[in-house]
């Protein structure tokens, strides 16, 4: 891989799941706690909605970058849902995501081909392919 031009970094600390996350610059300093379909009691963020929080922009950005190669206006109001999910697996848990982008306006295989184009070239899709099962739709 070619030498990074931005890295970013977070520390978690005071248990994982029940503790809390800072990044270097403090920009995002958060308490964490276990949702309460883990059994936890809820009232802050956790990995799983700071991981859909990430990928959910990161695609949106892709989704800009596929349409503007392609001379294609992303329509105001435009957006992307990240879904991302929890489940057992045989060894412990496993995630899957779901990345709805919303593009009103723009034809149901017009903006299908934008979103396979992001899902390409977005690096969280790169990171996840072959590794987390991600299904990708797309509504206008």
């Amino acid at each position: 891989m070619a030498d990074a031009i931005y890295t970013a970094e977070a520390t978690s600390s005071g248990g994982g799941r029940d503790g809390r996350v800072r990044t270097s610059d403090g920009i995002i300093d958060q308490d964490l706690k276990m949702p309460p379909a883990l059994g936890g009691p809820g009232g802050a963020t956790n990995p799983e909605q700071l991981f859909a929080a990430a990928y959910a922009t990161c695609f949106h950005g892709a989704l800009r970058l596929v349409a503007g190669k392609k001379k294609v206006a992303v329509p105001d109001g435009a957006t992307v849902d990240a879904s991302v999910s929890l489940s057992p697996d045989d060894t412990s848990f496993g995630i899957s995501a779901t990345i709805t982008a919303h593009l009103p306006g723009l034809g149901q295989a017009e903006a299908d081909d934008l979103v396979e184009g992001a899902h390409q070239v977005c690096p969280y899709s790169k990171a996840t392919r072959g590794n987390v099962d991600v299904t990708l739709k797309a509504t206008v």
